[in-house]
């Protein structure tokens, strides 16, 4: 049995199949959906001084202030609550503003040990902070000067 067709036996495909152009899309869409909570786990560490703009907030934001003889501080008025390190997770936990908006600022003392700063920063996530962000103090101007004339200058003799 045969079909019959006109004139060359050839018809034009006129038709796209879209499955396969699905399938990956989907396949895309669920490796984007799995690798991107991955991204976002890691900690932002500015230095103590550091070469940025200033943050403009609209409203005052909650910092978590640690001090060189490791105490810690919580709030931003003119009264912030002393804690220990072991109240600090429960406390951050109720905090209103914390459950809201998941984001605490830390601004840890230079001269504290790296690991004090690591264990503040673990009880803060586990309290479910996912947005952390450090304060620094912005570099002196001197300094962007000094830095600036030492590029210069490393530029002029790098020149052929």
């Amino acid at each position: 049995m045969a079909i019959g067709t006109s004139g060359s036996g050839r018809q034009a495909l006129t038709e796209i199949n879209v499955t396969p152009l699905v399938d990956v899309m989907l396949v895309l869409l669920i490796i984007f959906m799995v690798t991107a909570p991955l991204i976002q786990q890691g900690v932002e560490v500015k230095l103590p001084e550091a070469k940025a703009e200033p943050v403009k907030a609209e409203e005052e934001k909650l910092i978590l202030s640690v001090k060189e003889d490791r105490s810690l501080w919580l709030g931003t008025g003119e009264q912030p609550a002393r804690l220990t390190l072991d109240e600090l997770e429960a406390r951050l936990r109720a905090n209103v503003r914390v459950a809201r908006d998941h984001e605490l600022y830390l601004m840890a003392d230079r001269k504290l040990p790296y690991w004090y700063v690591v264990e503040v920063m673990a009880a803060v996530q586990r309290a479910g902070v996912t947005n952390l962000g450090m304060i620094t103090n912005p570099v002196q101007a001197r300094e962007v000067a000094k830095d600036a004339s030492n590029r210069q200058s490393e530029q002029r003799e790098g020149a052929p």
